[in-house]
């Protein structure tokens, strides 16, 4: 909104040529979101308190100390990081582009999902939610409706190919089977946020810390002058999802605020479910999606370790880990929480270098 307001007046006013550059718009962003949830978050947790009494209901097959310490948080947090991605994305973003409304469904549609799960355990007062296989196709409906714009809205000879990092003239066109792709990266990062999710401030810094990387990624591929030096592929338009990533970063850092341990409120499905939509729906839309495994890496290990725990006590009737998803293993073997979640912290923050390295390593 301001970014039209701006342009149309900076003609009489040459001091608001500054909003026409996307760095400014993203720290201003970056900004908004923060602030947004200061100035409302309090109000948020006291409302989401006195409606959910006992709080998100603690799962009975996890951590015994968890049915002590984390008893009457109140969960959908993800509601002040969603209204905090919103307003400030609505802002600053330019609106006439398409892959900032793409993105924006994608996000607000798993969070409209993640909602109604946490919502159903509130009221019903159980750590289960409403059916998996439900909740899957409807992810994977938004997922497909967000991949078939991508396709629609991108440039013919990138729209539906696949990227390979390292390689940069290599690019497998798959036709319309890139969405089924699309769809499983942009379900899987949802799933695999929503997996990291079990401790106080371990799913949103990894978030932050991704959705920063991915910033960069975008302003870089969406910059045809930066993407030829770099010889990365140039997504054109796709460069205004620098905003979005912004609005992550803010509203992370707004969350977390609320979220270090002990939390005083918990992301939830809400919050879990959207991030990881959103990740991934920016992932697909600039062709990095095998990137964000890498930046991403830490959910893939957490989600991993919950499909090696499954396999293998159904094939075998042993399990691998004491517990999954992985941090609740190291939880069972003795680690505080604040010693998993800074070390997972730094394993992210590592992957994510790696992940940035793909850059210019080609």
């Amino acid at each position: 909104m301001l970014y039209h307001i701006t342009v149309a007046l900076s003609d009489q006013i040459s001091g608001l040529n500054v909003f026409r550059y996307l760095t400014f718009r993203t720290g201003g962003a970056i900004m908004t979101s923060l602030f947004f949830i200061f100035l409302f978050g309090p109000k948020l947790i006291s409302v989401l308190k006195l409606k959910q009494g006992k709080g998100q209901p603690i799962r009975e097959d996890g951590p015994q100390q968890h049915l002590i310490e984390k008893q009457g948080t109140p969960t959908m947090g993800g509601i002040m990081i969603l209204s905090g991605i919103m307003v400030s994305t609505l802002l600053w973003a330019d609106l006439s582009n398409l892959y900032i409304w793409t993105v924006l469904f994608i996000t607000l549609g798993f969070g409209a999902i993640g909602f109604y799960d946490d919502l159903l355990k509130v009221t019903r007062a159980t750590a289960g939610g409403f059916s998996g296989r439900m909740r899957l196709l409807l992810e994977f409906m938004i997922a497909a409706v967000g991949v078939y714009v991508f396709i629609r809205i991108g440039d013919p000879e990138m729209s539906s190919a696949l990227a390979f990092p390292f390689l940069k003239d290599t690019l497998l066109q798959l036709g319309w089977l890139f969405i089924p792709l699309g769809m499983l990266v942009i379900v899987g990062a949802g799933n695999a946020v929503n997996l990291t999710d079990g401790l106080d401030g371990l799913a949103i810094v990894p978030v932050m810390i991704a959705a920063a990387s991915f910033g960069m990624i975008v302003y870089l591929v969406g910059n045809a002058v930066f993407s030829e030096y770099l010889q990365v592929h140039h997504v054109r338009g796709a460069g205004e999802l620098t905003v979005i990533c912004g609005a992550i970063v803010g509203a992370g850092l707004g969350f977390l605020w609320f979220n270090a341990p002990p939390a005083m409120i918990f992301m939830g499905d809400t919050g879990s479910l959207s991030l990881g939509g959103a990740l991934g729906a920016v992932a697909v839309a600039v062709k990095h999606e095998i990137v964000l495994a890498v930046i991403g890496g830490l959910f893939v290990l957490e989600t991993v370790s919950v499909v090696v725990q499954v396999v293998s006590f159904k094939l075998t009737g042993k399990r691998v880990f004491a517990m999954a998803p992985l941090h609740h293993h190291f939880e069972q073997k003795g680690w505080k929480e604040p010693t998993i979640v800074i070390r997972f912290w730094i394993i992210a923050v590592v992957l994510a270098l790696v992940g940035l390295a793909t850059l210019k390593l080609r």
